[in-house]
């Protein structure tokens, strides 16, 4: 793999950081800003509805810009967003600075899935975007574990400068292996063009299929700290090394999606789909056991990011040439929109529903419903097909 899809990987990594570490600092924030556990995961809502605002504005804007520049640019504002994070005196400046850092996620995903498939072969795209997304995954893995041990012994304010510092290294690392000309010999397309893609069918229900996929991913995760101690019983000190099974496996389906996209693209969209249905089934009596807690919450880092490139390629290719770079901002937007409507699904589960406990069950129920829009934009490529033929 060509080093600078490695060095995408490494930006990959710091905004993955800042987009999940709240997860492990929940607690400690309702406490310091003396807000719901609910209210502070709005906090990750607010983050997910800025990326989805501004990661088509922003794709446009840039569209004319060089793509190296594009992505330095992007590290910065992630920098000096954290910065603001880990500064902010109430929890409404801590919201406003997390959506400023927000503005920055959604374009970098975009622009650098793009240009990492730019740099191999036609064969290799999948692969590529999972490299790329490798960097997110490793921030599951040791990112947000360190943060939430970081903001345990030294406050979750010291864990957001940590996350500033990682900012400042992937800038670097983008600045020295990224090439300078990357994507210059691609023209942008009219925006007539680009905005096109909007009108694709197919384009809109692969966009729905990772709303509600994701969305019932974090319905769940965006309150494992919660689950883990108020539920299973586990300490607050024990989060962050069980975030880390989590971490190994996300770090796993990443690869795995990629290399089952590769393979077949069409088995590869249903058939993690549906296990992450079944994971998040499995999830509501292993809760109640530290064993079962553990293993399955591993298996739900796995299943959920088996389905991150196979949903990335399926927008792109049904994108065509022209409207890519915008489509593949919006399914990270799309990501991002599913990211804020768990985090708002559970809250108002705890809050006003059956509570903590059945937050397993409402999100297999959300993800169901991405599965069924993906048999049916396949059941529709088919029948197009069949009219083609005829």
């Amino acid at each position: 793999m060509p080093v600078a899809v490695l060095a995408l990987s490494s930006g990959a990594f710091g905004i993955g950081t800042t987009e999940f570490i709240i997860m492990g600092l929940l607690l400690q924030i309702a406490d310091t800003m003396q807000v719901s556990v609910a209210a502070a995961g709005q906090l990750i809502s607010g983050y997910a509805l800025g990326v989805f605002v501004g990661a088509p504005v922003l794709t446009l804007v840039t569209r004319r810009m060089p793509r190296k520049a594009v992505l330095l640019g992007l590290m910065a504002i992630f920098t000096l967003g954290n910065a603001a994070c880990a500064l902010a005196p109430t929890y409404d400046l801590l919201m406003a600075a997390r959506v400023l850092t927000s503005l920055a996620h959604g374009t970098f995903f975009g622009v650098g899935s793009v240009v990492a498939t730019g740099l191999v072969a036609e064969e290799k795209r999948a692969s590529a975007i999972a490299t790329m997304f490798t960097g997110l995954t490793i921030a599951t893995l040791l990112g947000v574990p360190f943060g939430a041990w970081i903001g345990l012994l030294l406050g979750w304010r010291a864990a957001f400068w940590a996350v500033a510092g990682i900012g400042m290294v992937a800038f670097a690392v983008l600045a020295l292996f990224v090439p300078a000309g990357v994507g210059q010999g691609q023209k942008p397309a009219p925006l007539r063009t680009e905005l096109a893609v909007l009108g694709r069918p197919q384009v809109l229900l692969g966009l729905a299929m990772t709303v509600l996929g994701f969305a019932g991913l974090f319905t769940v995760f965006t309150y494992v700290q919660p689950l883990l101690t108020r539920l299973t019983g586990f300490p607050e000190s024990a989060v962050s090394p069980i975030l880390l099974v989590f971490g190994a496996g996300l770090s796993i389906g990443n690869l795995l999606g990629g290399r089952l996209a590769d393979r077949n693209l069409r088995r590869a969209l249903v058939g993690t789909l549906a296990v992450l249905i079944l994971v998040l089934v499995l999830l509501v009596p292993a809760v109640w056991t530290k064993p079962g807690a553990v293993i399955v919450v591993g298996l739900l880092g796995v299943a959920p990011f088996a389905t991150v490139a196979p949903l990335q390629l399926r927008v792109l290719q049904e994108a065509e040439a022209e409207g890519q770079t915008l489509a593949s901002s919006l399914n990270i937007a799309a990501f991002n929109l599913g990211n804020a409507l768990g985090a708002w699904l559970g809250g108002v589960t705890i809050e006003h529903g059956p509570g903590l406990a059945a937050l397993p069950l409402v999100a297999a129920a959300v993800t169901a419903m991405g599965l069924a829009v993906a048999l049916w934009s396949l059941w529709l490529d088919g029948a197009h097909r069949q009219t083609a033929i005829a």
